[in-house]
């Protein structure tokens, strides 16, 4: 089982890659959306890592595919733009997807 990473910087694609994560620097929302429909149809890839701007571009089809699909896990990240506060998002999403409230 692999993990992919969808980026909107080289940033942090060169930090997921020394992690050992390979990954593509994208910005277009065609091309954010044909990428991760390619990565779903990839039965060797179990998480996609998507940062908060690149979901944001393609936020309908995110919601969608989490709520329909169980695999790959789609997980949004934070980077060096990032705003959010990643405990409270890492603790919303235990709360959506499994119901433990951290």
């Amino acid at each position: 089982m692999r993990c992919q990473l969808i980026s909107d910087n080289l940033d942090t694609r060169m930090g997921m890659r020394l992690a050992g994560i390979e990954g593509v620097i994208l910005h277009e929302h065609d091309e954010i959306l044909s990428e991760l429909r390619r990565y779903m149809n990839d039965p060797e890839i179990a998480v996609v890592f998507l940062t908060e701007k690149v979901a944001a571009c393609i936020a309908p089809e995110v919601k969608v595919i989490k709520e329909t699909i169980s695999k790959p896990l789609i997980a949004v990240i934070p980077d060096r733009h990032g705003t959010s506060d990643m405990t409270a998002e890492l603790s919303r999403y235990l709360q959506q997807t499994v119901g433990i409230h951290i």
